[in-house]
């Protein structure tokens, strides 16, 4: 089942793609899916795919997957996805990224958190694909404190510009939440089950995007 509803997600994206899609420009980040939380739970569930993890955004550790949307930027709208990954909690989202999508990614400016920063990486994808990752700017590690301090009003600027672009990709997750829930799986009791869990709200959530 739960690989049957992932073909119909991929059929869905592939074929349903709205004509105010920015081809040039993607969003992309992560969210959690939780079959359990707190800093001292054990999950029991789903342990061939799922694992403890931390979520910034809400403070919290949490037992279970990541959800990985790489969207299209769409204007005065949510942005829709492109490309839907599922990884266990523990992963970090940039080696996810770099695994499962960047070697697809032509011609591209994408704009993510922090968490995407690779200056090598992506300085040699820009030079070999085109593409381009924009990320809010990191602290420098063993960086002059004076030139921190000339830099810093041109690097906020720059960081709360990237960060105004790429909002809509949590806009995204939120719509995705408020329509299915999909981030509570706390009755899943099952490796499929989870996978049906998550594929399936995902698939009606695009059925309702796109119809």
């Amino acid at each position: 089942m739960s690989e049957a509803i992932s073909e119909l997600v991929k059929h869905l994206i592939t074929f349903f793609k709205p004509e105010d899609c920015d081809s040039m420009t993607s969003l992309i980040d992560s969210m959690p899916i939780i079959t359990c939380a707190g800093k001292n739970k054990t999950g029991k569930v789903a342990t061939k795919i799922a694992t403890k993890g931390y979520c910034s955004t809400k403070n919290m550790y949490y037992f279970g997957l990541k959800l990985h949307a790489l969207a299209f930027r769409r204007e005065g709208t949510i942005p829709f996805p492109e490309m839907i990954l599922l990884s266990s909690a523990e992963e970090n989202d940039l080696t996810v990224l770099k695994r499962e999508a960047a070697d697809s990614l032509i011609n591209r400016n994408i704009f993510a958190d922090k968490i995407y920063s690779d200056f090598s990486y992506w300085g040699n994808k820009q030079q070999e694909q085109g593409t381009t990752m924009l990320t809010p700017v990191k602290a420098i590690k063993g960086e002059e404190p004076v030139i921190t301090q000339r830099e810093k009003a041109g690097r906020e600027l720059f960081s709360t510009a990237v960060s105004k672009v790429r909002q809509p990709i949590e806009a995204f997750f939120n719509w995705l939440n408020e329509k299915t829930n999909i981030q509570r799986a706390m009755k899943v009791r099952s490796t499929s089950g989870l996978l049906v869990h998550t594929m399936g709200k995902i698939a009606i959530a695009f059925i309702y995007l796109i119809f």
